[in-house]
């Protein structure tokens, strides 16, 4: 067998590692969902390649996108809802969500330092091989840098992880890009949608000159008239770039005029001041602040950092093409910060506002202080037996075969600027809630089996586009990256097709070893778990923003309490923790009385206002057979709401 040699990534400088040509498991795409597959399978004993196109790790969890979309951190398990506690002990908390690139980054990187799985970057796919309904091996093609200028590799199972979906489409397998017609599969919010998120005020002129239609469109808008309410296209929602600025004058680097700057790209801006005056920068973008000064920019309102309808040839683009897309991309939202604070158009007050805000200089040092990552929304989706829907979303539709979950809204982007009766509106944004936590089916992401029969996409997974809205997700990615390697490891172990494996032999792995290395489980008890819930006094199960799953326990009063007794299975050392749901109506205080064995000891936990993160009430020891529980009341006299909604026994390493 051919030895060659590939990058290893370590803490420092890359080392050298000789790898040969074939492996148990292939993945393709190194996202944050494509690290911890191939960490996963790697733990699981199989010897496992890494591929990825790029120079870094971890797609947009490391790219800039810092204030995670979670929806409920309910939905969030395994190796995923490690990686968030490693970000919490980075920052001296027990999990978080918000983090700046870099430490995304150390974090990813250990992931692969910790499996030693090998990493092969720079080469993307240009063939793929497959036999009797199985692929064979695919064919990489050098980016740039020393090595071959093509690779193949062999695997007896892949797994593509890129947002692109690349690795699918060369396997043969079906797929479909852009917004099917609400009919075909009984939706609301696919399709066409001219709403009111991210729009244009009535009464902004879409013409070079102002009420002159002859004189053409400012630059940006379709000529294209809107087709009809909930019909299909293959137009994709708009990409943009997860900006991270900083206002630390030791850590800025100036933001100056990019390449090919066009500042008639942003003449809507100005109109859209001028009918919507600016107060300040949260007008056009969305500023969340990030630990150390930082920022995560997302796109805000009717013009911003999406750069919308410039995407559409992104998805079955090649290679070269992509790049220039990502240029124009780059250039365009690089572009839009320059004229905020530069363009003398721009009112003077914005101006000022931007440029207190810079680069940092300790993110992106490779890359001019820049992501590497596009934010690529959405790209190819396959279409597998079973195609994840809206109903699945509203929990309309419930499916057995859950690996996974998802709980986001169902969010499109704007996919088209257009002229309605005169004006300019964006069309396509939509942004529509799901009632909770719902699962994510095992057979949404393999092929059908007449197309493949070793192949598992957890990313360009089989779902409509507003389904796919809502699971898109990075920690959901995770997940599935997860799930997918665990499940091609059972398809190795017992020689079987990735469609005949035992589902409930899969959902037992992840939940017994969610952390793929024989570690004993953390143990949840939420409000919904009413086996190991009791209740004494008035309760009312209700939603509240931030509850964690499906509803809180709330009661009035002292008289009420409410009991949770863990199903624990391991003797062991456990800290707890409640979850602090944010609620104005609550108590500031509660009492948590803990019956570890023969020891027993009360707790007067502050709430504050604040919320929706996990509170430690101690560490106690449980034996086998011994009372193990929490007793949750108020203190006497205390006024406002007792909220109970979930417990975590977590073991002590």
């Amino acid at each position: 067998m051919l030895a060659v040699t590939l990058p290893f990534l370590m803490p420092a400088k890359p080392a050298l590692a000789q790898q040969a040509n074939s492996y148990d498991i292939c993945v393709y795409g190194g996202t944050a969902a494509g690290v911890i597959a191939a960490y996963t399978a790697q733990k699981m004993g199989k010897t496992v390649l890494l591929v990825e196109p790029g120079t870094h790790l971890g797609g947009m969890t490391t790219g800039g996108l810092g204030y995670t979309d979670i929806g409920n951190k309910y939905a969030i398990s395994g190796l995923a809802r490690d990686f968030y506690r490693r970000i919490g002990q980075h920052y001296g908390k027990f999990e978080q969500w918000v983090f700046e690139p870099h430490v995304a980054e150390d974090i990813i990187k250990s992931y692969i330092q910790k499996g030693k799985v090998p990493v092969l970057y720079h080469y993307y796919i240009t063939n793929a091989a497959k036999e009797q309904g199985n692929l064979q091996s695919i064919t990489l093609t050098k980016v740039s840098g020393t090595g071959a200028a093509q690779r193949t590799i062999q695997a007896k199972m892949f797994i593509d992880c890129s947002y692109e979906g690349d690795l699918m489409a060369k396997a043969g397998v079906s797929y479909t890009v852009g917004r099917e017609a609400n009919s075909q599969y009984q939706e609301t919010y696919n399709g066409v949608q001219l709403l009111n998120k991210h729009q244009f005020a009535d009464g902004v002129d879409p013409y070079k000159i102002p009420g002159k239609p002859e004189s053409g469109l400012v630059w940006g808008i379709s000529p294209t008239p809107v087709a009809e309410h909930g019909s299909g296209d293959k137009k994709v929602q708009a990409y943009n770039y997860r900006i991270c600025l900083t206002d630390d004058p030791d850590n800025l680097v100036p933001i100056t005029k990019p390449d090919n700057y066009d500042s008639t790209q942003f003449e809507l801006v100005l109109r859209y001041m001028q009918k919507t005056p600016w107060t300040s920068l949260w007008n056009g973008l969305k500023f969340d602040l990030m630990p150390n000064h930082k920022t995560d920019i997302n796109n805000n309102g009717p013009i911003s950092t999406d750069m919308i309808g410039m995407n559409y040839d992104y998805p079955e683009a090649d290679y070269a093409t992509r790049q220039k897309i990502i240029k124009m991309h780059e250039d365009y939202n690089k572009g839009l910060l320059y004229f905020l604070g530069h363009d003398t158009r721009v009112p003077a007050n914005i101006r000022q506002l931007m440029l207190k805000w810079g680069y940092p200089k300790d993110e992106y040092t490779d890359n001019g202080n820049w992501s590497f990552q596009l934010y690529v929304r959405e790209a190819r989706r396959m279409v597998g037996d079973y195609v994840m829907t809206q109903a699945n979303c509203e929990g309309h539709a419930q499916v057995q075969d859950g690996i996974g979950m998802a709980a986001y809204t169902m969010d499109s982007h704007n996919c088209q600027r257009v002229v309605v009766n005169g004006m300019v509106k964006n069309e396509g944004d939509v942004q529509m809630g799901t009632p909770g936590p719902y699962p994510i089916s095992y057979r949404s992401l393999i092929p059908k089996a007449s197309e493949c029969k070793n192949l598992l996409v957890p990313v360009c997974l089989s779902a409509t586009h507003i389904a796919y809205g809502s699971i898109r997700m990075e920690p959901v990615f995770m997940v599935l990256g997860q799930s997918s390697a665990a499940a091609a490891v059972m398809a190795i172990n017992n020689k079987q097709a990735i469609q005949d494996i035992d589902v409930s032999a899969l959902q037992q792995k992840l939940k017994q070893d969610p952390l793929a290395d024989g570690s004993i489980p953390e143990v949840l008890v939420d409000d919904t778990d009413t086996a190991y819930v009791k209740r004494i006094g008035s309760w009312q199960k209700i939603k509240a923003p931030g509850n964690y799953g499906m509803s809180v326990l709330n009661a009035t009063g002292a008289n009420n309490s409410v009991r949770f007794t863990p199903p624990m299975q391991h003797n062991g050392r456990y800290t707890i923790y409640y979850y602090n749901i944010h609620q104005k109506e609550k108590a500031p205080t509660a009492v948590f009385t803990i019956t570890a064995g023969s020891e027993k000891k009360t707790v007067t936990l502050p709430l504050q206002e604040e919320g929706n993160e996990w509170l430690p009430l101690g560490t106690f020891e449980y034996k086998n057979g011994a009372p193990y529980y929490v007793d949750i009341s108020l203190p006497p006299g205390t006024q406002g709401n007792l909220m109970a909604d979930a417990l975590l026994f977590v073991p002590k390493k």
